[in-house]
């Protein structure tokens, strides 16, 4: 998992680069604090996909390309056999695995997320990124939090929203949730 995000913050630091802009700059673009996009950059701290896809969107670089280091190439149609997408652990409890990581000019970004169940005790960690989101649960159970609403979900469970509010979400009963989480710009 370390190097992955090592990986992907060489790529942030090479596009800041490529386009010749600071740190400064592009904290500022994202509205973030410097410190924590110099820490981005380094992989010293975790890459959320919702910034991620803030520096995609802005800085015009597929999100693919930033988080799997892969150009997409198919404009028709891609298709991902079960089991077999790209997939990368951006923290030790959330695996993500790309549904349509060689479509080109996509216009959302299919993923299946697996989230490992926490302590209990532990705060969610919340999330906001501009677009909508859809989640729907495959396996296991999850609790989902939009801006304060607390909504529980179980197998086959669909939820779409307003990815600008805050929101996070837990696994329940201790066990992993999987779910198909889209998330369209």
């Amino acid at each position: 998992m370390d190097e992955q995000i090592k990986q992907i913050a060489m790529r942030l630091r090479g596009l800041r680069d490529a386009i010749e802009i600071s740190a400064e700059e592009v904290a500022r673009r994202l509205d973030i604090p410097v410190e924590e996009y110099e820490l981005m950059e380094t992989g010293e701290k975790d890459l959320s996909v919702s910034t991620l896809q803030k520096v995609s969107n802005h800085f015009g670089v597929s999100l693919d390309e930033l988080m799997f280091g892969e150009e997409p190439r198919m404009n028709s149609y891609f298709l991902t056999r079960r089991g077999t997408g790209i997939s990368i652990e951006r923290t030790k409890a959330y695996k993500y695995e790309s549904l349509a990581s060689g479509f080109k000019n996509k216009v959302a970004d299919p993923f299946i997320v697996t989230v490992e169940p926490k302590p209990e005790g532990t705060h969610i960690y919340y999330n906001k990124h501009d677009g909508q989101e859809f989640n729907m649960v495959l396996v296991g159970r999850m609790l989902l939090d939009i801006n304060g609403k607390e909504i529980i979900l179980n197998p086959g469970d669909c939820i779409y929203f307003d990815s600008s509010l805050p929101h996070g979400m837990k696994a329940l009963d201790g066990n992993n949730v999987r779910f198909l989480a889209i998330v369209m710009k």
